[in-house]
């Protein structure tokens, strides 16, 4: 098969943050990256997660405003912060938040884009940072939706495989705001190096085995369903080779444009060996369709999903254990908490079978796949 670009196209641009016009009254824009680090003594995996999360800048205050305090909702008080979530997955599962007002932020909006707060820094290179909870805090702050618990780090980033969505992100539909949440993978396939320190204890991160990945989200809402899915720690079934250049990610679930809702639609993309398939509803000359469930059992979240084009298949079959798995907690700009179960893990495991013209081309063990699902509970004007 002959190697081409495709979705691959690196764009610096749709990393920088969108939160102007519109978007400064009610938008967050966040970078989101998640890795696997070994412990320095033992060399047990623990994987880990960092995101940048800024929200209502035109409401900033020195201090941070949270929507969850009963107060703030009688005033009619939108939150506006920037909240730097750290944690890890596993066992020992937490998400750590600490919040800073707008007054203590310094951003550099334009690509390349660089978020400064204290001791906490992100840019498209590197981050460094530190997160830390007390019981006592978390009991007295149930507006931090947090846990308990420590983390610092230092990691270079350099992302190394992107999913472009093209023009579904493109800069007339993000000036327009058509989205209520739009997506860009710079890093699909992100090698970070440096170290983590978590609850006392310190990871080695290296580039050749972390598993990384890179991307953000932004808007004025979140999606329900909520489904995200991505790995590139691969091996081949069908040859037993590990897959050094391939990753696959797909995200999605109920996107709307304005009050419409495009019920049942993900973005999907499997870089295989250089080789581009893509599921990008967006694009509707490649007759994209797609079929997807999500479930809980008692112990496990589980995935599937099936898409076509006129010549391509993708199945995705991935399950996580529960006991590893995270409530990831967020608020929307609007003040709202409607997910209450969001699902979001790092320690996936399944088989992606890839196609063309009906015939099987690989069928791929996943390992280490970061994984997300969630729906409203209820839905409310």
């Amino acid at each position: 098969m002959k190697k081409k670009q495709g979705f691959n196209r690196k764009d610096a641009r749709r990393d920088a943050c969108f939160l102007v016009n519109g978007f400064s009254t009610c938008g967050y824009d966040w970078w989101w990256h998640s890795f696997t680090g070994r412990h320095e003594k033992t060399g047990e995996e623990n994987a880990f997660f960092i995101e940048f999360f800024l929200c209502n800048p035109a409401y900033g205050k020195e201090g941070p405003v949270f929507g969850q305090l009963a107060e703030n909702q009688r005033k009619g008080l939108k939150p506006s912060y920037l909240m730097v979530k750290a944690g890890a997955w596993g066992e020992d599962a937490t998400q750590l938040h600490r919040f800073f007002g707008w007054k203590k932020i310094a951003v550099r909006g334009k690509a390349p884009f660089a978020i400064h707060a204290d001791d906490c820094r992100l840019s498209e290179k590197a981050t460094k940072g530190h997160v830390s909870l007390s019981p006592e805090e978390v009991r007295l702050h149930p507006e931090y939706m947090a846990q308990a618990g420590e983390m610092s780090w230092d990691l270079k980033i350099d992302k190394q495989i992107a999913f472009n969505v093209g023009y579904g992100a493109g800069k007339l539909l993000r000036s327009l705001g058509a989205f209520e949440m739009f997506w860009h993978a710079e890093g699909m396939k992100t090698a970070f190096s440096g170290e983590v320190v978590f609850n006392g204890e310190r990871y080695r991160v290296s580039p050749e085995d972390c598993y990384g990945y890179s991307d953000k989200n932004w808007g004025k809402d979140f999606t329900s369903p909520w489904v995200w899915l991505s790995s590139n720690n691969l091996r081949s079934t069908v040859s037993g080779k590990k897959l050094k250049n391939s990753v696959f990610d797909i995200g999605g679930g109920c996107p709307k444009v304005g009050p419409v809702k495009l019920k049942r639609k993900l973005l999907s993309a499997f870089w295989y060996e250089g080789v581009p398939f893509e599921f990008n509803f967006s694009k509707f000359w490649t007759f994209t369709r797609t079929k997807f469930r999500c479930h809980e059992t008692e112990e496990k979240i589980v995935w599937h999903v099936d898409q076509r084009t006129w010549r391509n298949r993708m199945v995705t079959d991935i399950c996580c254990d529960k006991k590893d798995m995270l409530l990831i907690r967020y608020e929307a700009p609007n003040g709202k908490m409607l997910h209450k179960r969001l699902w979001n893990g790092g320690n996936g495991r399944g088989i992606v079978s890839l196609y063309r013209d009906g015939k099987l081309i690989d069928r791929i063990r996943c390992e280490n796949t970061g994984c997300e699902y969630g729906e409203y509970e209820r839905e409310e004007k």
